[in-house]
């Protein structure tokens, strides 16, 4: 009877040992748990999603970045654009500029010329010149003609209020005649060329009557 119970407790325990084989084999060489794999997968997935968010901030402020460097090169670029219109203004002004008064040294060099012509006719020569001062003359109106047509105007200062912008005063005389600070006489014309002052008159002002 002794022989027997041992006999039924050694098929259990041999029962059991196989289940336990089965169970080792069935969750393989690790012996983790189904448990323990989803536990671990629900780490993984958190930790991928926590990966996930700090990629999402650092794109956005990449793209923050990248905005302001747009704006900063656009504001450049609005710079250079006025800066580069407003040099073309000045060029172009300064070459209508020098169109405009292209001449001008020309001219300054002839008027010599036109004061000595001036001078001549001033001074009649003793004896009967009338022709040489006749021809004085139609070469003066000619010269002065052609000056004219290049844009040369004389200023008008006899009789005129003295103006330190147009006239040079060379001496002051008394006169009766003439009011005080006005012009008895031109010792120089003055000239324009175009809308520029290109000569002062040199001139003798009157004091007045003292």
């Amino acid at each position: 009877m002794a022989g027997k119970d041992n006999a039924v407790k050694a098929e259990k325990i041999e029962d059991i040992q196989d289940q336990n084989q089965e169970f080792i084999n069935s969750h393989g060489d690790d012996g983790e748990s189904q448990v323990d794999k989803e536990e671990n997968g629900e780490s993984a997935g958190s930790t991928e999603s926590d990966n996930g968010t700090e990629e999402e901030l650092s794109t956005d402020e990449l793209l923050v970045k990248a905005l302001a460097e747009k704006n900063e090169s656009h504001d450049k670029m609005l710079r250079m654009a006025a800066e580069l219109e407003n040099y073309k203004k000045r060029m172009i002004r300064e070459r209508d500029n020098a169109l405009k008064y292209a001449g001008e040294s020309l001219i300054r060099d002839m008027l010599p010329t036109v004061d000595n012509l001036e001078r001549a006719l001033e001074h009649e020569p003793e004896g009967d010149v009338s022709v040489f001062m006749e021809g004085v003359d139609m070469t003066l109106k000619g010269l002065l003609s052609t000056l004219e047509k290049a844009g040369l105007t004389p200023i008008k200062s006899v009789g005129e209020t003295f103006d330190p912008n147009l006239h040079e005063a060379m001496v002051m005389e008394a006169s009766k005649e003439v009011p005080e600070q006005c012009i008895i006489r031109e010792f120089e014309r003055g000239y324009y060329y175009k809308d520029r002052l290109l000569r002062a008159a040199k001139v003798i002002v009157s004091k007045g009557d003292v």
